[in-house]
């Protein structure tokens, strides 16, 4: 599926809706739908959200005043009387800054559309820059993104390595030097936009979720890079821990007598299964993808996965990698666990992280996803 093709499941949400926030709840339920399902008319939005015609015709009204949606005319074919006016969400009505901070050589960022249709690109040499010399770097890449567009910023996207609070600060990346630092104040201060930052993983499948090829609302997606993590889904809620750590699974220990790692730690899968350690070849790959598949029975076992997404360079992941992993999960947990499970590769390649910066701002400011 190209990444203009969306997903028809919002995203579940965590927490209660408070009074105050019902004008925005139905705001959000009419670009969802239109999101997700394309033009409609009014009718059809009183139906499918179940609010009435003239609350419908308020907020859309809105809507276009916003300039978010746009008139569109009648359907192509129409029952006998007055044609229906279709409205729909226009796509280059606010554009999205979307930032990768998780390669090892550089920093990408990408001016996406409300579609995830990427309309400019950008990227920095990392040239080994750690602490605040890093953040410096990400700060100038948002400024070049915001320079590549005429339209709006809806707002800035960030997916880095690393442990990240709900706040947007970075608890912990060994990679960048960072502990402890507020990357969404830094760069709402510097750009004066709303601004979501999250783990590059659990972008990732945010990503997936919304402009890949899944229809799965329980899903793990494992991000083999630089580094290694997992972003996880279940029941269409991200899972991120009590202390925002979900999906660290690369500092799991699979071999006391292995290599040290950069958190400081000796032999964890991140040592075997970063791409680094793939391409030097320190063991083969279907040796790599059963330990990976040994970490991830447990998991799959326990929550009962749809699919196990593998995000990477697809020359290392699809083929006897993914086929070992596929084979290790399935013999260490029940039949009925693994019935209809799905082990695959990501369709999104190296923009995976990108389009899952773009679903932060997404569902953060128009609540759709």
């Amino acid at each position: 599926m190209s990444a203009g093709a969306v997903r028809r499941r919002p995203l579940r949400p965590i927490g209660k809706l408070l009074a105050e926030d019902t004008k925005r709840h139905h705001r959000a339920l009419i670009l969802q739908h239109l999101f997700a399902d394309g033009p409609a008319s009014r009718a059809d939005l009183a139906r499918v959200t179940g609010l009435t015609r003239v609350t419908i015709s308020d907020l859309v009204g809105g809507l276009i005043d916003d300039g978010l949606l746009g008139e569109l005319g009648a359907p192509v074919e129409t029952k006998v009387g007055k044609p229906p006016t279709l409205v729909g969400l226009l796509a280059d009505a606010a554009h999205i800054a979307a930032l990768d901070l998780s390669p090892d050589d550089r920093m990408t960022g990408a001016v996406l559309d409300l579609f995830g249709q990427v309309k400019a690109r950008a990227e920095v040499p990392h040239n080994g820059a750690s602490g605040e010399a890093a953040v410096r770097l990400a700060v100038r890449l948002a400024q070049q993104l915001r320079e590549a567009t005429d339209r709006p910023l809806l707002g800035v996207g960030v997916g880095t390595p690393g442990v990240v609070d709900g706040r947007g600060v970075v608890l912990n990346a060994h990679n960048l030097g960072w502990a402890g630092v507020d990357l969404a104040g830094t760069l709402r201060r510097e750009l004066d936009l709303p601004v979501y930052v999250a783990n590059d993983a659990n972008t990732a499948v945010l990503g997936e979720y919304t402009f890949g090829e899944t229809e799965a609302a329980d899903l793990m997606l494992v991000r083999i890079g630089t580094g290694l993590g997992a972003g996880l889904l279940v029941g269409g809620a991200l899972v991120e821990g009590h202390t925002s750590a979900a999906g660290e699974i690369g500092h799991v220990v699979v071999d006391p007598n292995g290599v040290r790692c950069a958190c400081g730690r000796v032999g964890c899968l991140e040592t075997i299964l970063a791409v680094p350690h793939l391409r030097r070849h320190d063991r083969s790959l279907a040796s790599a993808g059963t330990t990976l598949g040994e970490v991830l029975a447990p998991v799959v076992g326990m929550l009962n996965l749809r699919e196990v997404v593998l995000a990477g360079p697809l020359d290392l992941l699809d083929g006897e990698l993914r086929e070992a992993v596929d084979t290790a999960v399935r013999e260490r947990v029940m039949a009925a666990s693994s019935a209809e499970l799905v082990v695959r590769t990501s369709p999104l390649g190296d923009d995976v992280v990108l389009l899952g910066a773009a679903v932060l701002v997404l569902s953060g400011e128009l609540g759709v996803s």
